[in-house]
């Protein structure tokens, strides 16, 4: 069962530069106006055919986010992760909406491609 991660606690490991992987799972548009600093986008339905090539180490934490409580693709993107075997699986469930209330850093435009 994939393991949540609190704004705090996600807060902390951007800021300590702690080595995990940030996945944006929202539609392109959603991600190109609001992410959160770092992020790589993933759509949720892609996961299967990107996360190899995108995410190659199994072992690194992933954690996982879409916009809010009530959005479901970034349970649906750890659940496909962790069948994929990737070991250290998180959810943000509270998301990107929860982020932006507390008022921390917020990006825009397309991923950064290096």
């Amino acid at each position: 069962m994939t393991e949540t991660i609190d704004r705090t606690t996600l807060n902390d490991w951007i800021r300590q530069e702690r080595p995990f992987d940030l996945v944006d799972t929202l539609p392109t548009a959603a991600f190109e106006r609001r992410h959160l600093p770092g992020a790589i986008h993933i759509v949720s339905d892609d996961i299967e055919t990107e996360a190899p090539r995108r995410l190659p180490d199994r072992e690194r934490p992933v954690v996982v986010y879409c916009a809010s409580t009530g959005c479901k693709r970034s349970a649906k993107a750890a659940a496909r992760l962790e069948r994929m075997g990737y070991r250290q699986v998180f959810e943000y469930v509270e998301g990107r909406r929860d982020w932006e209330e507390a008022g921390l850093p917020i990006e825009s435009g397309p991923e950064d491609s290096g």
